[in-house]
């Protein structure tokens, strides 16, 4: 399998430059009166809820805490019904949000993180069959919140995204019992390997729940509905600079996810893993992001044998694929950006803008491969999108 041919590759000199792609540091924030971020809200027409899972791994030693079961934090985000009976949840937990504003220097209180579109335990909407299923990785020490926009937008046309927290990879991971768990200092030879053993682990326990269990650690209840709503036979990927790279490497050591896309990550070459990929992959790059400057996405393009489609933003930059693509702007008077700041961060269309053309084809990517719909879209430019480039 692929996975077991990661540690080779993962020590060699310069490969955390190959799966890591850079995030300049933001300023530390100046005293000021609290500002409140805010999000698009999903445009689909269903309404959504979110659940949070502490999931355990038994028998599965964690490398970077010995002695201790592997675990997670993961957050469904579904299409719900009557979710205004229920709280909508906040974009971070508050311990995790309190830690991140300690690691980063931000006086407490000068920001407050949005309230999300998702509704805390809301019901599970049934009405449309079983709920095909996304998996979402974030960045390297990114987390699980960080692209929560897209995950919103496409559980409200139907969708169950599964979003999830690599411990002690991704940045402040905050437990039921109040412990925040901080990134460890990095090791490349074994997070990639990790990362797809904790996907590979959530899809199990994604099972567990379709099949009427209840997998969280401290059994709290689950939405009504949810139990059987998930239709496995429907599974997709897709994550954010390293978590694209887990995405192509989870895809090819697990079968059961059939469609994948990487949104502006590194590829693992078909020479170190010793298989290519036979199933949909899509790639959704920044502006100067082609198979041209990166010979990872060359030769996965040489090498793929299943639909592939390979695509640009305009006037776009790493972070534009997250939500930093909305939130940054927002907080730039506050945390001291200036303009070609942001401009090197998020580059220059308009986030509102950038938000509809990345939504559009992500959506259509797992309408085509997970619906069977014609997304007319993905085959070639569109007069009604020019910003993103086709790159046949």
């Amino acid at each position: 399998m692929a996975l077991r041919r990661l540690l080779p590759f993962a020590t060699a000199a310069g490969v955390a430059a190959a799966l890591a792609t850079a995030v300049p540091a933001v300023p530390a924030l100046a005293a000021s009166a609290p500002l409140q971020l805010t999000l698009p809200a999903p445009t689909g027409r269903d309404q959504v809820g979110t659940v949070s899972l502490h999931l355990v791994q038994n028998g599965r030693q964690d490398p970077w805490a010995p002695g201790r079961a592997r675990e997670l934090m993961v957050n469904l985000t579904y299409p719900a019904r009557h979710a205004d009976r229920y709280p909508t949840a906040p974009y971070m937990t508050p311990g995790a949000w309190a830690s991140f504003e300690h690691n980063q220097g931000i006086p407490a209180g000068s920001v407050i993180v949005p309230q999300t579109a998702a509704h805390e335990g809301a019901a599970v909407d049934r009405r449309h069959g079983g709920l095909p299923v996304i998996l979402f990785s974030p960045g390297f020490q990114g987390d699980r919140t960080q692209d929560t926009a897209l995950v919103q937008d496409l559980a409200s046309r139907g969708y169950l995204v599964a979003t999830i927290d690599h411990t002690y990879i991704d940045d402040e991971v905050e437990f039921p019992d109040g412990r925040v768990a901080q990134p460890a200092p990095r090791q490349i030879s074994i997070e990639l390997a990790e990362r797809v053993k904790d996907v590979e682990f959530v899809l199990d326990e994604l099972t567990a729940i379709d099949h009427r269990q209840n997998p969280d650690a401290d059994h709290h209840p689950l939405p009504h509905g949810l139990r059987g709503a998930l239709d496995l036979n429907r599974v997709a990927m897709f994550g954010h600079s390293g978590g694209g790279t887990t995405t192509y490497v989870t895809m090819l050591d697990d079968p059961r996810i059939k469609a994948g896309i990487d949104m502006d990550g590194k590829v693992i070459p078909q020479s170190v893993l010793g298989s290519t990929l036979n199933r949909p992959f899509l790639l959704l790059g920044r502006e100067d992001h082609t198979r041209d400057s990166d010979p990872s996405w060359a030769q996965f393009w040489n090498d793929s044998t299943g639909w592939k489609r390979d695509f640009r933003l305009q006037g776009s930059q790493h972070l534009s694929y997250s939500d930093a693509e909305f939130l940054l702007p927002q907080a730039a008077s506050v945390i001291g950006l200036t303009p070609d700041d942001l401009k090197a961060l998020i580059g220059t269309i308009d986030p509102a803008r950038a938000f509809t053309v990345e939504s559009t084809y992500v959506d259509a990517f797992f309408d085509r491969h997970l619906r069977h719909h014609d997304e007319p879209v993905l085959d070639g430019p569109s007069s009604q999108f020019p910003e993103m480039v086709f790159e046949p």
